[in-house]
């Protein structure tokens, strides 16, 4: 596959985005009609799961007007017609930018050439080109060997500058596995979702989270595969609670044998390859076998075991009986959005769904919307031998070739008519038709709630982004504070923020001093001016940058020291609310406090009041959940504390290699020493302080 021309890139939640590379292709003769450098970009944060469906785009940002005036129309053809002049004739990818250097539009042809000469016809173009010609002042052209290559760069580049003018995938995230590891004699059974380096076998992938969760949770029952960590497997003396309720066969203290386990190990996988039914023939053989021989208990533990399979293809809904392995995509269009449906078909079972809701302008048919949304949508997941659709797309041939160089064996693209496939597909169609119509109706309600917030705090206008922060801690250690964003379509979670708190003159459980950090790290930010190659703004371009009202957790006292920071940086556009919890903390009786104002107090079933816990409650479970990584995290390199000369970078570096303090404690000088950045004397040390000689400590 062709390199995109800039640099990958990646972001922590609380650093700056990086620098963009260069824009040499990896492959083929790269050819610019001007040489600029591209547009800023901000690269997606790490952020908390999300199995809810995509937001639906800000039908506003298509309104570009019915008129575009002859004076800038003629200036963007005539930057067309000089590129045409230095265009190939040969398969490339092409990019229209504005006067901002930013990124109008990304496409490709077979002939560039062609393909540009066709934007600088007088006469002839849609009102949506023509918009895009009319604020195009350079274009920039990438050649590649062949016409795949093309579909793959372009797709790559789609995703990396979201172009104001082409289809783009919104929530892009990576889909989550199963994994059955192969680093340990007893194997074990968890979700997995990144890159794929750790040894086992990969099943998937499953449309979220909670699918394999749910499988897992039956899988366990049927197979009784361990799904505990290492290190609290070696640690065990007696079996967990998961063996007491049947869930687990009890290998960590020798309830079964090793040939026992590893034949459970070889049923799990065998019935997630697909041969489910042999797997339960074999079941079911085995209890008549066991009742003959009048071994109830143990028939009884193969009837529960067939049950729980059972109940795996109960819940993976319509299974198909010839389409071994295959995606399915539907596309609904309705009041000018998309939705696109996608089902999961791997060794005959149905592994899920999920819904996705593409920015495209309201002039793209669904066939349009569905052949620039499946480019993108493979560019970073292995595709299946499959690939049915509701609408067939005009460069079917050209993604089928695309998607087998990819995946290294032939790949179909089909439209089914009849049959089986065509059942498959009218059942995604129902799907996404419903899916929309449920996100059309939480997008008004979502609207209507805005609208309620906006009166109660007495803004001028509806917020688009509305920012709550906490903070978390336990007696000052670990203090981590938090950002969470809302807007018109819910919760923005590739906002979030986490901040380490780092002021090392903060009394231990200052929350005020916590939270003015917070805000002026925010802030502050916010306020200077962006650094050469930093982004200039966030990746979704539907969410402003600045917020129209902040929210913190706490009473008068917080607001006051919040409303200082605020005055310090003169910020005066942005409204401050703070929300305290009622007497008990009951729920309910929340007062909210803005300044210069009279205390608020909402009716208790005013939606107006739940819509503010459900944010405070937000904020406070993704704080909650990143100070109990940093505990966890803490609690791990506790016993490694007391060593002498071996500092953090040394810590994780061990606990990298050996995984557990049990295995560092385990291990030899010579094993010590192959850890990068222990040296001979530090690999010595530390097995000293694990083996101490009698009277040396």
């Amino acid at each position: 596959m062709i390199q995109d021309p800039t640099e990958p890139l990646h972001e922590t939640p609380s650093e700056p985005a990086a620098e963009p590379g260069s824009d040499s292709p990896s492959s083929g003769e790269g050819i610019q009609s001007t040489l600029q450098a591209p547009p800023d970009l901000e690269p997606e944060p790490a952020v908390a799961d999300d199995e809810e469906d995509g937001a639906l785009p800000d039908a506003g940002d298509d309104d570009f007007g019915d008129v575009v005036a002859e004076g800038p129309l003629a200036i963007g053809r005539a930057a067309i017609e000089h590129a045409v002049r230095h265009a190939p004739t040969s398969p490339g990818v092409y990019r229209m930018l504005n006067a901002a250097n930013d990124v109008l539009y990304v496409g490709k042809a077979k002939n560039v050439k062609k393909r540009l000469s066709s934007y600088a016809r007088p006469t002839g173009q849609v009102m949506r080109i023509a918009r895009m010609i009319a604020a195009t002042v350079v274009v920039e052209i990438i050649s590649t060997a062949t016409e795949t290559e093309a579909l793959l760069l372009e797709a790559n580049l789609i995703k990396q500058l979201r172009p104001r003018f082409n289809v783009q995938l919104r929530d892009d995230k990576s889909f989550p596995y199963i994994l059955i590891s192969g680093d340990h004699w007893a194997p074990q059974i968890l979700k997995h979702r990144g890159a794929q380096s750790r040894p086992g076998r990969y099943f998937g992938p499953f449309a979220s989270v909670g699918a394999v969760n749910r499988t897992i949770t039956a899988l366990q029952r049927a197979f009784l595969v361990r799904s505990c960590t290492d290190s609290f497997f070696e640690s065990r003396t007696r079996p967990c609670l998961l063996y007491q309720i049947r869930r687990c066969s009890g290998p960590c203290t020798g309830e079964i044998d090793f040939p026992g386990y590893t034949e459970l190990v070889r049923e799990a996988k065998d019935f997630l390859s697909g041969r489910s039914r042999a797997v339960k023939q074999l079941l079911a053989g085995e209890m008549e076998k066991a009742s003959d021989e009048l071994a109830f208990e143990r028939a009884a533990l193969y009837r529960d075991r067939l049950a729980a399979l059972s109940a795996i293809q109960s819940q993976q809904g319509i299974n198909p009986r010839t389409v071994e392995e295959a995606d399915v995509f539907a596309i609904h269009q309705e009041g000018g959005y998309s939705c696109v449906e996608v089902f999961f078909f791997r060794t005959g079972q149905n592994w899920g769904n999920r819904a996705y809701f593409p920015k495209a302008e309201k002039s793209y048919t669904p066939e349009e919307v569905l052949g620039s949304f499946l480019a993108q949508f493979y560019e970073d997941k292995p595709p299946p031998k499959m690939v049915l659709l509701s609408h067939a797309i005009e460069e079917s041939e050209l993604l089928a070739s695309a998607l087998g160089v990819k995946a290294g064996f032939k790949v179909e693209v089909l439209t089914p008519q009849r049959g089986e496939k065509k059942e498959l597909v009218v059942h995604a169609l129902t799907n996404a038709r419903e899916a929309l119509g449920r996100k059309l109706a939480d997008t008004a309600t979502q609207t209507r709630l805005l609208e309620g917030m906006s009166k109660m705090a007495g803004m001028a206008t509806v917020p688009k982004r509305i920012e709550v922060y906490d903070n978390s801690h336990i007696q000052g250690t670990n203090a981590v504070g938090a950002m969470i964003v809302a807007g018109p379509d819910g919760f923005i979670k590739n906002q979030y923020r986490k901040f380490n708190i780092k002021s090392e003159g903060l009394t231990p459980g200052d929350d005020y001093g916590m939270m003015k950090e917070v805000l002026q790290r925010r802030f502050k930010r916010l306020l200077a001016p962006p650094a050469e190659g930093e982004a200039a703004k966030p990746k979704d371009d539907d969410v402003p940058l600045w917020p129209d009202l902040v929210i913190i957790d706490g009473g008068r006292g917080q607001l006051n020291a919040v409303k200082e920071i605020f005055d310090e940086l003169k910020l005066t556009d942005v409204t401050l609310m703070a929300v305290a919890k009622g007497p008990d903390r009951d729920a309910g009786r929340e007062t909210m406090f803005i300044p210069g104002r009279e205390a608020i107090k909402l009716e208790p079933r005013d939606p107006v009041l739940y819509f503010i816990q459900r944010l405070r409650d937000e904020a406070h479970r993704f704080v909650i959940g990143s100070h109990r990584t940093l505990r966890k995290k803490d609690i791990r390199e506790a016993g490694l504390q007391e060593i002498p000369g071996i500092g953090p970078t040394r810590k994780r570096a061990l606990l990298h290699h050996f995984g557990t303090l049990k295995e560092i404690e385990r291990a030899s000088v010579g094993d010590l020493g192959k850890v990068p950045g222990i040296s001979a004397e530090s690999a010595r040390k530390i097995f000293d302080f694990f083996h101490p000689q009698p009277g040396a400590r």
